[in-house]
């Protein structure tokens, strides 16, 4: 397992340097001009000259790339451009947000998708299955962004259930474990639907033919009752295709928490890639995209070790 551990791992590296080199051409090719943007109505050729060599835009493209790769093997992505901060310390102060948020997101996706996907199996063909098909369908399909417009709008203006946006109340100096989760309710279940959605599809699917298995039968033939033929024959060689899409799902959850950070101005990643983005702040940029690169590669492989685990035949030894 360690050998197996050791050499995706090394597979990697490539990966994440063929991310930073498309990131880093891409962001420069872009329309836009950082120092113009950084200026403003103080813009002159002379301090655009200055401000560019101050911020090493002055070289060629590629020689920019070697040295903040030669910078950033050695954990330092240079300073925001906008915030005039290490992005170190700025992704520091967001990531324990984002990650909150997807975690949150991802437990509620698999709690619900294995739940609904089950019964879903079960009741095949039932008015209850076809009327969550359509629920499913209508969340699938439904932009992030629009939902969580929608979300606010229902349940933050006109029942005033919960707040708009934010993360604790300003009013309140000192916030409690409450009052984070209160304001947490509306983006991680908006960010959470679209996955319910998805994986509920995948979990009815693969339990419907799970529940066809020889195995299956010859259990309820010993008489055991349908509780037990669905929790522990069938339902444990039936999520295995949601392990799969786990680390799948990982940048897709990411890339979701950006339009819903903003929306619900979420002071998270997401916040702070779109706030750098409006601002061509490519340093934080970067450094962004270079862990979503490591989350993507990273959640394959526990994807893989999670495989192993639950289904006793994969072995990678």
């Amino acid at each position: 397992m360690s050998r197996y551990v050791i050499r995706r791992l090394l597979e990697a590296i490539p990966a994440l340097l063929g991310v930073t080199v498309i990131s880093f051409i891409l962001l420069h090719i872009i329309p836009g001009n950082p120092v113009r943007i950084l200026l403003g109505n103080h813009y002159t050729p002379y301090r655009a000259k200055i401000l560019a060599r101050n911020l090493g835009l002055n070289h060629p493209v590629y020689v920019q790339y070697l040295l903040w790769l030669w910078k950033a093997l050695h954990g330092n992505f240079q300073y925001s451009y906008v915030y005039n901060r290490p992005v170190t310390s700025l992704i520091l102060q967001a990531l324990p947000h984002t990650l909150l948020l997807v975690a949150i997101a991802i437990m509620l996706a698999h709690i619900f998708a294995v739940f609904l996907g089950t019964f879903q199996a079960y009741y095949a063909d039932t008015w209850f299955d076809q009327v969550l098909t359509v629920i499913n369908y209508f969340l699938y399909a439904m932009p992030v962004f629009w939902l969580g417009i929608l979300m606010i709008e229902a349940f933050a203006i006109h029942l005033s259930w919960f707040p708009t946006g934010g993360i604790t109340n300003p009013n309140n100096p000192n916030p409690n474990f409450w009052s984070y989760a209160y304001h947490l309710v509306l983006p991680g279940v908006t960010l959470a639907s679209t996955s319910i959605a998805a994986w509920t599809r995948y979990m009815r699917s693969s339990m419907r033919e799970t529940l066809v298995q020889d195995y299956i039968r010859t259990a309820r033939s010993k008489g055991a009752n349908e509780f037990r033929v669905l929790l522990v024959h069938a339902l444990r060689n039936s999520v295995l295709p949601l392990i799969t899409l786990f680390g799948l799902s990982l940048p897709l959850l990411f890339g979701g928490a950006l339009l819903i950070e903003e929306i619900f101005n979420y002071p998270g990643m997401g916040l702070l890639f779109w706030n750098a983005a409006n601002q061509l702040d490519m340093p934080v940029l970067l450094a962004i995209i270079v862990f979503l690169g490591a989350i993507t590669i990273l959640g394959n492989l526990v994807a893989d070790l999670l495989y192993a685990l639950v289904d006793p035949r994969i072995s990678y030894d």
